[in-house]
């Protein structure tokens, strides 16, 4: 384990990086499981330790604008509006590839996502290394991502050349991912920068156009679950939960809430294990919170979790998505 403050130790990382090794680093959003961007066997590497499909796209993360001239063509209007208001940030954008980046980290594609990281660490690894990094995050394909860096060696153990512990990620899901090769821009995932942000900088954006070969990570496979089932309770649910942990009394359950369907629901069975999502108006909260409790409630042995429901605004867009894509409705059948 190295510490990201410390220069030797992010010298080390970056020689491990530059000899096709594959580091995890800290960024503002998740860990990135890193390799060197221009290197092609490092990033089909990527894919063989994560066990993630060929033809899910892998970002490259930039800390200067020479390497993003290195690996993409000019940027459209929208795109320099957006990297000029949000770079270094928790937004990637979709853009138009140089022949100096590999097939394996586009999936064939002619498009290339891009990303400058807002993290320290992230970026004196990247000017460290030289390369861009191609850096999906740093779990096992499907699993919740990591915001610490015990979640890093909870998947890998000490298959990989290192881990840079940099503490708790701040946003706690990853990047906002943008296509803007195409007019209107697309919104491809919801992440750290809202769609109302976005918006307020470029005009409308819209929806994604369903494919077979995503453009983007996160757009075709399952992601973000635990090793247990998760049940999605809905908005103003608070009878549906006491009767779900009626039926599953004595059971180990784990309950993902919001602040307030947590104190309406106490006291609790000793046997029902917690995790405060906060304010449910404050859904940036629950992203910074959310994968760390998944892990820690599996971790603790939870049969089964009942998770919130979040409204699709602000910051709780990027929350739904990940929530929905890791849950199932809660039916009546199980409560």
């Amino acid at each position: 384990m190295w510490q990201g403050a410390k220069d030797e130790d992010l010298q080390a990382a970056a020689a491990a990086l530059r000899a096709g090794g594959l580091v995890a680093f800290p960024t503002e959003t998740v860990y990135g499981l890193g390799a060197d961007g221009l290197n092609a066997v490092a990033c089909a590497n990527i894919f063989k330790a994560k066990g993630r499909p060929q033809d899910n796209p892998l970002i490259l993360h930039i800390a200067d604008r020479a390497m993003l001239e290195d690996i993409v063509e000019p940027l459209p209007p929208a795109g320099q509006k957006l990297a000029d208001r949000f770079w270094p940030g928790p937004l990637t954008l979709i853009l138009r590839r140089r022949e100096t980046v590999p097939d394996v980290v586009t999936a064939g594609l002619d498009t290339v996502a891009v990303r400058w990281p807002d993290h320290p660490v992230a970026q004196a690894l990247i000017r460290a290394t030289g390369r861009p990094l191609a850096a999906p995050s740093a779990n096992k394909s499907g699993r919740p991502s990591p915001t610490l860096a015990w979640h890093v060696q909870a998947d890998f153990g000490d298959a990989l050349a290192g881990v840079i512990d940099g503490g708790q990620t701040a946003v706690g899901v990853e990047s906002t991912i943008v296509d803007v090769t195409v007019n209107p821009p697309s919104l491809l995932r919801p992440g750290g920068i809202t769609r109302e942000a976005l918006e307020a900088v470029i005009g409308p954006v819209a929806d994604p156009v369903r494919t077979n070969r995503p453009k983007a990570p996160g757009m075709k496979y399952r992601h973000y679950a635990p090793n247990v089932p998760v049940l999605r309770l809905p908005n103003a649910g608070l009878d549906t939960a006491r009767a779900f942990l009626a039926q599953h009394a004595g059971e180990k359950v784990g309950l993902l809430l919001d602040d307030e369907s947590l104190n309406a629901l106490a006291p609790f069975d000793p046997s029902v294990l917690v995790w405060n999502l906060g304010a449910k108006t404050h859904p940036e909260l629950a992203a910074a919170r959310l994968f760390d409790g998944l892990r820690r409630l599996e971790a603790a042995g939870c049969d089964i979790m009942l998770i919130a429901s979040y409204d699709e605004a602000g910051m709780g867009l990027a929350v739904a998505n990940r929530i929905n894509k890791l849950s199932q409705p809660l039916k009546e059948e199980d409560a």
